[in-house]
């Protein structure tokens, strides 16, 4: 264990690869460190919170996060970004229409503001995010130098424009974005697509394979069994048949 991700507040799940949950809503970040570029997965719900996780990062990486990608465009894994006006952004095909106009940003804002943030934070940060330049229509190979990582889209499932994030290494890590959730029941909103929630999580497995560590948007990493289990449980919550 690196101890100063353990002091910093995150979790070292292999040699290129920590992660973080963040206070309040629990969201999970990631942090994947190529020789050449870093990748953050989901920059946080505001400005402030942004800016703390660019901070750490730099002071864990010595560099500057260079890729971020979004899991999906719910606003306590998006409304970070503006921290981090020089990064390239991903994310899964249609988001960056959601982002890129006056509507989907202000969706994001009073989505926001149910949920507790400050009025004025929400309309800051939603007003300064970025629609991600690089959408992902199927999968995307994002080469950081010594490391190779997947972005596959998965969606729509929990969301319209659920991403993935697979990290190769001594163990697969796959960031699941709100796809599973461990610290609480998996949320399906008004824009969550139920019947197609099942297949998504089958294709996550195919992808990550019986081995992988599994980290949810929200709780602690899981493994494959987690993930199977929970897609049952969606399958008969939302009357999925298993034809």
């Amino acid at each position: 264990m690196d101890v100063r991700w353990e002091e910093a507040g995150w979790e070292r799940l292999t040699g290129r690869v920590g992660r973080r949950r963040l206070p309040v809503w629990d969201c999970t970040v990631g942090l994947v460190v190529g020789d050449e570029s870093v990748l953050l997965i989901d920059p946080g719900s505001c400005v402030r919170e942004g800016a703390l996780v660019r901070s750490e990062a730099e002071r864990l990486t010595g560099r500057s996060v260079t890729h971020i990608a979004f899991t999906h465009g719910h606003f306590d894994h998006v409304l970070g970004a503006p921290a981090f006006p020089e990064a390239s952004f991903y994310g899964a095909v249609g988001l960056d229409r959601l982002l890129g106009t006056p509507g989907g940003r202000e969706e994001l804002s009073a989505s926001a503001r149910r949920h507790g943030l400050d009025a004025t934070e929400a309309a800051g940060a939603a007003a300064l995010t970025r629609a991600p330049q690089h959408p992902v229509s199927d999968e995307r190979t994002l080469d950081l130098g010594g490391a190779r990582v997947l972005l596959a889209n998965l969606g729509p499932a929990h969301s319209q424009h659920d991403l993935t994030v697979l990290v190769p290494g001594e163990r697969e890590t796959v960031f699941c974005g709100d796809l599973v959730e461990e610290s609480s029941e998996p949320q399906a909103g008004p824009d969550a697509v139920p019947g197609q929630w099942p297949a998504a999580l089958d294709r996550l497995l195919a992808l990550g394979g019986e081995d992988a560590l599994y980290v949810p948007g929200h709780g602690a990493v899981v493994d494959a069994g987690f993930v199977r289990a929970q897609r049952a449980t969606l399958a008969a919550r939302f009357g999925v048949s298993e034809a």
